[in-house]
């Protein structure tokens, strides 16, 4: 649940299970999270208390389909529901749930296995306040603004487009990462700067290892002083923010073990190539995989280890079996060698031949086009440069706002039958701001030449979808 409003000071975060803390003196059992961790006792029990009434009444009303905003004078109340009672706040935290999940398993998973809720605070606390830290600028945290969110897709990948040549290059590199791994596969993964190049993975769990490869492993988040276009790397992520908070306050032991995998500046490059970090530990003698990153693949529930080379822009992530490594049957150590010696020259050639072919920041802007294109089935989206989108005018921006408002209430009405929708607003600027909704994919565009009929502008849309998404958003 988040409670907020215009001012950084009001903004409330907070995790908590509706099955916990039902008894009368029991109530502050049901707080997994909250933030910000200082206020009082009396306060968080408030914010969770009118949270659970609001989620509560409003059941009444829509017992199928959990509320998910209300909407108050002076505040703004969001929720999302990730697991079943586990309650939490949507956009962001439903982000940051995934990569939890990725990382330490399910929350419900966590309680069963240690009914206190120790373990389970232990693990959030840090974590959140981690993810958090990527919001600050300054000492305040920066909620990204309409102008930044308008054009863009959270939860989804952003793809960067290869030649005939380049692809069939990639398609073999990524033949020789999986013969690496002996007769057992290695999933893989493949970014150019913070583009996804190539994945192995399912589309969720590829959604959640780009979200994490963005944030802490490519070439962009490893030099402090390089730019990126992604929404994942707005904040400074400022030490003083991720230092602070994050251990588990109300009471709890702090006995418990914690992995912090979204610690800023905690990854390296080694002379081989291989990002290391010491995050999972330091090796003091026994087996050097023990220290090794691993995560849970969702569509599997297979726990993988996580390796990551880079050679310049292109970041290469390969996923490991830990119970074949375990067994003995794969060893770390001859993977990192074969990966060096069959696959390191390939990996230097496509990185060349991708740098010399790409067009910068803004390289997928169309002239005359502010855009954004989701596919919803493979989690995948391209958009306008940001820079470009911040040029819009504020009445486009608003009325692209309403048009995306219009479209998340269409798709909550239609609920999984899918249904094609178009949909087009003139805004007070003049400008049209119109989207396309058909078989799973959007389209959402503002074009602001003032002397635009409709039928101009819809005119203008099928020529971009022709060239640009294969006559995907063509209407009859």
């Amino acid at each position: 649940m988040a409670s907020m409003s215009s001012g950084d000071e009001s903004l409330r975060l907070c995790v908590f299970d509706l099955r916990r803390g039902q008894t009368e003196g029991q109530e502050l059992d049901k707080i997994l999270f909250f933030h910000p961790p200082e206020l009082d006792v009396s306060t968080q029990l408030s914010v969770t208390g009118l949270s659970e009434g609001l989620i509560t009444f409003t059941r009444l009303f829509s017992p199928e389909a959990a509320c998910e905003v209300i909407e108050a004078e002076r505040h703004s109340h969001v929720f999302y529901e990730p697991e079943p009672d586990i309650w939490m706040v949507m956009g962001m935290l439903k982000e940051v749930h995934s990569l939890f999940v990725m990382f330490h398993g399910s929350v419900r998973a966590l309680l069963e296995k240690e009914p206190t809720g120790g373990l389970t605070r232990a693990q959030l606390y840090p974590f959140i306040t981690d993810y958090l830290s990527n919001l600050f600028v300054g000492k305040k945290h920066q909620l990204p603004n309409f102008r930044e969110t308008t054009l863009s897709e959270r939860g989804t990948v952003q793809m960067l487009t290869l030649s005939k040549d380049t692809s069939l290059e990639v398609q073999s590199l990524v033949q020789v990462l999986d013969s690496c791994g002996g007769n057992l596969r290695c999933h893989t993964m493949i970014l150019f700067q913070d583009l996804l190049v190539s994945t192995t993975l399912s589309p969720n769990d590829t959604v959640n290892l780009f979200t994490f490869a963005v944030m802490r492993l490519t070439s962009q988040a490893l030099s402090s002083d390089a730019s990126s276009w992604s929404y994942l790397r707005k904040g400074t992520g400022s030490s003083e923010a991720s230092s602070r908070s994050t251990s588990a306050p109300l009471g709890s032991d702090n006995m418990h073990s914690v992995i912090r995998p979204l610690q800023n500046d905690k990854w390296t490059k080694g002379k081989d190539g291989f990002l290391v970090t010491d995050i999972w530990g330091l090796e003091t003698g026994g087996s050097p995989d023990s220290i090794i990153p691993a995560v849970w693949l969702q569509q599997t529930q297979e726990r993988v280890y996580l390796l990551a080379y880079q050679y310049k822009s292109l970041t290469l992530l390969l996923l490991l079996s830990t119970t074949a490594i375990l067994n003995g049957d794969l060893s770390v150590s001859d993977v990192k060698q074969q990966v060096i010696e069959q696959a390191s020259l390939r990996i230097m050639k496509i990185e060349e031949k991708i740098s010399r072919g790409w067009g910068g920041e803004n390289a997928y802007h169309v002239k005359g086009y502010r855009y954004l294109v989701v596919d919803s089935g493979l989690e995948v989206s391209r958009a306008s440069p940001s820079g470009k989108v911040a040029t819009l005018a504020k009445e486009s921006l608003l009325a692209l706002n309403k048009l995306r408002e219009e479209v998340d209430l269409e798709k909550s009405r239609a609920k999984r039958q899918e249904r094609d929708l178009e949909i087009c607003i003139r805004a007070k600027n003049n400008a049209w701001v119109i989207t396309r909704v058909t078989r799973g994919k959007e389209l959402y565009m503002a074009l602001e030449k003032a002397s635009d009929t409709l039928l101009d502008a819809t005119d203008a849309v099928g020529r971009f979808s022709n060239r640009y998404c294969s006559g995907a958003f063509l209407m009859d």
